[in-house]
């Protein structure tokens, strides 16, 4: 900081010598036609130290971004003549242009992504691909002042070497057209003589020349993708949508919407993964778990016997129901209703404007994938010679294991560990990192880790299940944990260690469609993969593998296929809430403390613990957190961790503030129901608000108050 600031007093104070003692006067015009002869004369006479001198004037001026770089360059032609003065000139430009660069960016890059930080992202990650194009676009082109340039990459994460580079390349063409004028210095009345506007559309031509390169090489580039096929002259369809989870029911629904003729292909069940295997059936049981739990512990509500015995034959009977009651949401005939062409059977891509299903080719201006995921299953020796569960099976369960080992702290894995231990298995959790929910903050994977050591669970953290044996006729888990081996025996073990996007199969590959070292297919911002007619969206494209997640790629994969002849639009992920339903649960919105350090980007944490809250003290559910991370000294809002009941519910307020850049001042001036839950929401925005206190302003209203009393 004191770096920092003793670089600032320096420059201010050189600006403003140079202000102050009018040397603004030594770089017009008409003072180097008066002093030409004289300053050919001191080259004549000290060509070495006069040259050394004009290099450091000029670094000095380009560094502190004062007026006078264009008369500089001029004399450089004047004195030293054209290719002497163009070296000169095109270094000194670039050597100081990198100066005021690196300044920008130690003095007030930080403040700059303190204030604007999650806005800059996008425009930091165009830089980060296109940067250097960026930058020798306007280097071309004279009517921006170089000087803001300088300033504005240096807030950038352009790197320093790259900017020299370019800079040097991008600016030659203009210093050489100045330095030849200097040449004819005698001829010259005024600097926008040197310009003409003739010259300054070339410069702009020259300038948008890279922009219209970059769309015909993106045009010619894609059309080589299409070599070897052959593109239909008519199309039986708009779009044709491979998957009807999420992603696929809501991308066919909006083409519909639009009147476009839109298809939805579907090989196994209607609402995918999430309906059938996954959020739907979890829940449910989650219900039942946490009944049971209640009932367990019915003495916190003052009565005094209660209990229960599961018929877990019974339990998931009723999660089918409740699969069977949600199904016609997503059903072949409501969609059919909705103007969706649904076809159920196994898609085949043959070209890029083809499908087959069913014997039938398809012809489609556009194709989406979204296949979804399944269960990833390690090669763990010996767990494949007997019937594991995953997530896609284990609702086929009649029987309650008595002893079960559940592969896997994710989300997934512990929401079923508390589940099933609640229900009355036995629970053994292996987790192969230092704790459970990694993606969560440390002491709020402890708060669920300690739940779960409550409910009976045996956690195993920073544990690796190296084998599955046979042994007395059953089966046992090795595990190793650090030099430990630990047998865990076992009746059924759930595999839930990750998801793997569905890639194989259904013409990809034979596409050559590239996938990312995590199995996700490679798109661009738009969502389009190397051909640009074929999306993909939800758990088969990534980052993220959530059912609402999908959905809102969905509206992207919809628009920019059918409309993006127009106008595309780049994928929004920047306020992309989430919830793990365990107990408590946990759900988070933007950067917990974690990814904050990770990123390196400056907050300020504001806690209040749910345990004090009236309606949590009412219901006896009086534990967990409201964890908010803000702008230091502001109210903006980079992230939210909620730990506690209806976590995810209550999430909601503030992915609404932080969508529309909200902060923590509005949501303790808006008005919460007593009592709720929801309160805890405003009760810590009164947190954040006490700590940043006036306190100078607060002693002058004290002095007031007591004026006023008399």
């Amino acid at each position: 900081m004191k770096d920092k600031r003793l670089l600032i007093l320096i420059l201010a104070a050189l600006i403003a010598g140079f202000f102050i003692f009018d040397l603004g006067r030594f770089f017009s015009l008409e003072y180097l036609k008066s002093q030409q002869a004289a300053l050919d004369a001191v080259y004549q006479n000290n060509p070495f130290l006069t040259i050394l001198v004009f290099f450091l004037i000029y670094v000095a001026v380009a560094a502190l971004s004062l007026p006078g770089a264009a008369i500089l360059t001029l004399a450089a032609g004047a004195i030293f003549g054209l290719f002497t003065g163009t070296l000169i000139a095109s270094f000194a430009s670039s050597i100081g242009a990198t100066l005021a660069f690196l300044a920008s960016r130690f003095i007030c890059r930080d403040m700059i992504l303190q204030k604007f930080g999650s806005r800059l992202e996008t425009f930091n990650e165009n830089i980060d691909r296109d940067g250097a194009f960026y930058l020798f676009t306007v280097r071309l082109v004279p009517v921006f002042p170089f000087f803001i340039v300088n300033l504005v990459m240096g807030l950038t994460r352009l790197k320093t070497g790259v900017f020299y580079i370019v800079s040097q390349i991008g600016m030659l063409a203009g210093t050489i057209v100045f330095v030849n004028a200097g040449t004819q210095l005698a001829k010259i009345d005024s600097l926008g003589g040197i310009l003409s506007p003739g010259l300054i559309f070339s410069f702009a031509l020259l300038g948008i020349f890279p922009l219209i390169a970059k769309k015909l090489v993106d045009f010619f580039k894609a059309r080589k993708v299409y070599e070897g096929y052959t593109k239909p002259e008519k199309f039986d369809r708009d779009m044709v949508v491979i998957g009807a989870g999420s992603g696929g029911l809501v991308t066919s629904y909006i083409g519909a919407a639009v009147k476009a003729r839109a298809t939805l292909i579907e090989k196994h069940e209607m609402g995918g993964d999430c309906l059938n295997t996954g959020c739907v059936p979890s829940k449910a049981l989650i219900k039942t778990a946490r009944l049971m739990n209640q009932i367990k512990h019915s003495d916190r509500y003052g009565i005094q016997s209660a209990s229960a015995e599961i018929n877990f034959e019974q339990t998931m009977a009723r999660v089918h129901d409740v699969i069977k009651k949600i199904e016609p949401h997503d059903s072949v005939e409501r969609y059919t209703d909705l103007g969706v062409d649904v076809i159920k059977g196994e898609a085949k891509i043959t070209s890029p404007w083809s499908v087959t299903v069913n014997g039938q080719t398809l012809t489609t201006r556009n194709i989406v994938v979204a296949t979804g995921a399944s269960p990833f299953v390690p090669p763990i020796p010996g767990l494949d010679a007997i019937p594991y569960l995953t997530s896609d099976n284990l609702w086929q369960l009649k029987t309650l294991p008595k002893r079960l080992i559940i592969l896997g702290g994710g989300p997934i894995g512990s929401e079923m560990t508390q589940a099933f231990a609640r229900l009355g298995s036995e629970v053994w959790q292996v987790e192969m990192a230092d704790a459970i929910m990694q993606r969560e903050d440390p002491e709020v994977s402890e708060m669920v880790k300690q739940r779960f050591t409550d409910d009976g669970v045996h956690v195993l953290t920073d544990t690796k299940a190296v084998a599955v044996e046979s042994e007395n006729g059953g089966s046992v888990l090795v595990c190793e944990q650090g030099d430990e081996t630990i047998r865990i025996a076992f009746d059924e073990i759930i595999v839930a260690v990750g998801r793997r996007p569905n890639t194989k199969g259904f013409g990809l590959e034979e596409l050559e469609i590239e996938t990312r070292r995590d199995g996700t297919i490679e798109t661009n911002e738009y969502l389009q993969t190397r051909f640009p007619n074929i999306y993909a969206v939800g758990d088969v494209a990534g980052p993220y593998q959530f059912t609402h997640t999908s959905a809102h790629q969905a509206w992207y994969a919809a628009v920019n296929s059918l409309f993006g002849t127009f106008k595309k639009f780049k994928v929004d992920y920047r306020v992309i809430p989430w919830a793990t339903f365990t107990d408590p649960e946990v759900a988070r919105v933007g950067l917990n403390e974690t990814e904050a350090k990770e990123k390196n980007i400056p907050y300020e944490v504001t806690t209040y613990g749910i345990d004090d809250l009236d309606r949590a003290i009412a219901d006896s559910t009086d534990y967990g957190l409201v964890k908010v991370l803000t702008v230091p000294g502001k109210d903006k809002i980079l992230g939210v961790t909620i730990v506690g009941e209806h976590a995810g519910d209550l999430i909601a307020e503030y992915v609404m503030a932080m969508k529309h850049n909200l902060g923590l001042n509005k949501v303790l001036g808006t008005i919460h129901i007593y009592p709720t839950l929801a309160e805890s929401n405003k009760y810590v925005a009164g947190e954040w608000k006490r700590a940043h206190a006036p306190e100078k302003l607060l002693e002058w209203v004290e002095k007031y108050h007591t004026w006023r009393r008399g």
